[in-house]
């Protein structure tokens, strides 16, 4: 504890002006005089102690430490207890639910969650559940969620942390307890379900009670929701400004709804492209080029990110066949060259470029088109693919001080006849402004 000055008393002051009134000049009158000055100051009273704290300061302090050191705070005094138990450090509490067995994460307390719905229920706007890749973690998180009867939510969040443990909970027993959310939540801004069992008739209890709150809503991998259902959401939540979908539920309706004129002004769009068998060719639905005009005319600055987790070239067939306002691409696990040409020629508002994996085929080509024609990208990512030192060159020549973010990996820059990859690295470095190196795969 650092010592804390005395109060000084009144007759110390008198003692004090007397010293500065028969002042010559000497250090005691002036030492007198700085004391008594600061005595009088404003900031006389002086916090003898952490326990006589402000009730305003420590709020703010507990905002920002978590939620086991408030609870050991706690203990400190009373004060610092009724603090703990102030609402607004209640309004967001994320409930984790983890395995001991199988994972080192903690878990919310038994107790404390106990605490939590019997004390502060009422008081919580967002919540977030996060699970291990245990059924059983994802089960304890539902019956949770079914308790919370006098809690009208604003923010909802349900995270698998590890596989999406929420797929192997009983689809009756999640919708059930979802819905006990929905309606008593009327104000509903924010939802996040993510890989989980929630259906078409739990989505149209939702729009009916947050309808005209709701303005964000991430639902990739829910294999229960039909183009139907995502579209009641789109009809009805009129604020939507934020989506994540996978593409089996994206059609040409739903675009042109989402552009519609009574339509908030669309931000950000996620689609997911997945193929869970690489030995299955996808059949996927080609989206037209009116309704990408439709929602690009309607939403100017949107943030459209893409990505796909494909194997074959057929399963691209359906991409980039018109001008796309795509502003984020992802390739996981395969891109073709043809799907990477098509990118070049139709994909013009490209920001952000990603290609993890391609084969042993150059994309000297497909990768100076888009320098071309993309003229906004700042950022490019390649990893197993190949490129000429060359094509590299060139393409940075071409986009300049713009790539802001450049990460390839060592191996796929391929010495040619005009750069080897030293030669490659200097000339990369001239065009961008600054120092470049690739990035190098670990040895272990």
């Amino acid at each position: 504890m650092f010592p804390l000055p005395r109060r000084i008393t009144q007759s110390t002051k008198r003692t004090m002006r007397e010293a500065i009134s028969s002042d010559n000049g000497n250090s005691d009158g002036q030492r007198a005089k700085r004391q008594l000055l600061r005595a009088e100051s404003p900031t006389e009273e002086i916090i003898r102690d952490w326990s006589n704290m402000p009730a305003e300061i420590l709020t703010h302090i507990f905002q920002f430490l978590p939620l086991w050191d408030r609870a050991r705070a706690s203990l400190v005094c009373r004060l610092w207890n009724k603090t703990f138990h102030l609402p607004e450090l209640w309004q967001t509490f994320t409930f984790e639910f983890n395995n001991p067995n199988t994972s080192h994460f903690k878990s919310t307390p038994p107790q404390l969650i106990r605490q939590v719905l019997r004390r502060h229920a009422h008081h919580l706007q967002s919540v977030s559940f996060k699970v291990d890749s245990n059924k059983e973690s994802a089960e304890a998180a539902c019956q949770i969620l079914s308790q919370l009867v006098n809690s009208s939510l604003k923010t909802l969040g349900l995270i698998s942390t590890a596989k999406p443990s929420f797929q192997e909970v009983s689809r009756e027993d999640f919708v059930t307890a979802l819905t006990v959310v929905f309606v008593h939540s009327k104000s509903l801004s924010q939802l996040r379900v993510d890989d989980t069992p929630v259906d078409d008739p739990s989505l149209a209890v939702m729009i009916q009670n947050s309808s005209d709150s709701l303005e964000l809503l991430n639902m990739t991998s829910c294999p229960h929701v039909s183009p139907k259902g995502i579209l009641a959401v789109a009809d009805h939540c009129q604020n939507l400004r934020e989506l994540a979908l996978n593409y089996t539920l994206l059609s040409d309706q739903l675009l042109l709804t989402l552009s519609r004129e009574e339509h908030a002004t669309l931000e950000q769009l996620r689609i997911d492209v997945i193929s869970s068998d690489p030995n299955e060719i996808m059949q996927f639905h080609q989206i037209s080029k009116d309704s990408w005009q439709s929602v690009a005319k309607h939403s100017p600055n949107l943030t459209l990110v893409m990505y796909f987790y494909v194997h074959n070239d057929e399963d691209f067939l359906p991409f980039f066949q018109c001008d796309t306002p795509v502003t984020h691409l992802f390739f996981g696990a395969y891109v073709s060259k043809s799907a990477l040409r098509r990118v070049g020629l139709h994909c013009p508002k490209l920001i952000e470029l990603v290609v993890c994996a391609n084969g042993t085929q150059p994309l000297d080509d497909e990768v100076v088109l888009i320098a071309k024609s993309c003229k906004n990208l700042h950022s490019l990512g390649l990893g197993e693919c190949e490129l000429s030192c060359s094509a590299f060159v060139e393409f940075a020549k071409i986009l300049g001080p713009n790539l802001t973010e450049l990460s390839v990996m060592e191996e796929v820059l391929v010495g040619d006849k005009n750069f080897d990859t030293y030669e490659a690295y200097s000339a990369v470095s001239k065009y961008i402004g600054r120092y470049w190196m690739p990035e190098y795969m670990p040895v272990v």
